[in-house]
């Protein structure tokens, strides 16, 4: 459930230590990931977890060995392929060690494939964007010239709140709360405007 967090195992100076998720216990995290579109299974949605400290630093964020306490909070994302919801990847923000691990975590990640976007940041006052999860989770970065919807940003639209947004996609700043949906296509005939947060979140 919401109230249920997952935790990253960290190896720091050749010890293992827990690293607690939102304040819950310390446990071990699955030691794999792959989450894909929830009606049609396609791969190319799924999160490549060996690539993770990589696609970090692609989107300007610091592998950090704790999650941040100076800046916390959560905005909720919705990603939708012809009014079809895509699974967002538990796992997100992470990176992982030889043995598959998590070893490593940004200040924006995701713990479960709620949705739910987590900044937990060390420094106070930066913005955080849809962008970033994007290049963190892999995906319409343009590199595939198939034309897919996963390829690049175009035929994208963004929602915030329920009100459409005039800026590039990869621009939408996440904020405490926000109820972020990523279009593409056909949009479904209600659309998403908020996200019922459980307490504490």
């Amino acid at each position: 459930m919401l109230n249920k967090r997952l935790a990253v195992a960290l190896t720091v100076s050749g010890l293992l230590a827990g690293v607690t998720a939102c304040g819950a216990p310390a446990q071990t995290a699955p030691s794999s990931t792959a989450s894909a579109l929830a009606t049609t299974a396609s791969p190319a949605w799924e999160l490549d977890p060996a690539a993770g400290a990589q696609k970090i630093k692609a989107a300007g964020l610091d592998i950090l060995t704790a999650e941040g306490t100076a800046e916390h909070y959560h905005a909720h994302l919705d990603v939708l392929v012809d009014g079809k919801p895509v699974t967002v990847p538990a796992e997100i923000g992470f990176s992982f060690g030889a043995d598959g691990r998590p070893d490593g975590i940004s200040a924006l990640h995701t713990h479960d494939t709620s949705g739910i976007l987590h900044i937990e940041a060390p420094t106070a006052g930066l913005k955080y964007t849809l962008g970033q999860v994007l290049t963190e989770w892999g995906v319409l970065d343009g590199k595939d010239a198939t034309g897919a919807p996963h390829g690049g940003t175009g035929g994208w639209t963004a929602y915030v709140n329920g009100s459409k947004q005039d800026v590039p996609v990869t621009d939408v700043v996440l904020k405490a709360h926000d109820e972020v949906v990523l279009s593409f296509g056909s949009a479904p005939s209600r659309l998403p405007s908020s996200y019922a947060f459980s307490a504490g979140l």
